[in-house]
């Protein structure tokens, strides 16, 4: 702490901000799922209940920390929050796309709903690019080529800008 003051120093917290996802009965499969997929993604932990069931998983995707807990089914997911995946290449926004919507529902714009209920945005990064330097007319463009898709095809946006 800084003399004098009642707040730590930000270098001195060992505070960690996690995504927390409240499941019913299903967080280790969707884990196992998502730590599948992702590059730097694992299994760190795996708590359990006296009966052997699984209560609360901690994970990392592609190097960020999420809790999945198993809560029972008083909460559900919503479209209000989401997952964003921003993909380098169409392979990657093809190959995210397919596994995540496998068992899931696609959804407008580069969203969708997976196996268990989580949303996802799973968005190309020449979006941003597209976007960044455009002018208003192409901007216009591109934004309606994305509202008016499923998955993004950045092949189509490249031409909705020129």
């Amino acid at each position: 702490m800084n003399p004098g003051t009642r707040e730590p120093d930000i270098e001195e917290t060992t505070m960690h901000v996690s995504t927390f996802l409240w499941f019913d009965g299903r967080a280790e499969q969707a884990a196992d799922y998502y730590t599948s997929l992702f590059a730097d993604s694992e299994i760190v932990d795996i708590q359990h209940d006296r009966h052997g069931r699984a209560t609360t998983v901690t994970f990392r995707l592609a190097g960020q920390r999420f809790i999945a807990f198993n809560g029972g089914p008083q909460f559900t997911f919503t479209g209000a929050v989401s997952l964003y995946v921003d993909c380098d290449t169409q392979e990657e926004v093809d190959r995210i796309w397919a596994a995540l919507t496998d068992g899931g529902k696609p959804g407008p714009g580069g969203s969708l709903t997976d196996r268990f209920g989580v949303s996802w945005q799973v968005i190309p990064k020449a979006l941003g690019e597209l976007l960044s330097d455009a002018e208003p007319e192409a901007a216009d463009r591109v934004l309606d080529a994305v509202h008016a898709m499923g998955k993004i095809d950045i092949r189509t946006l490249i031409d909705a800008r020129e």
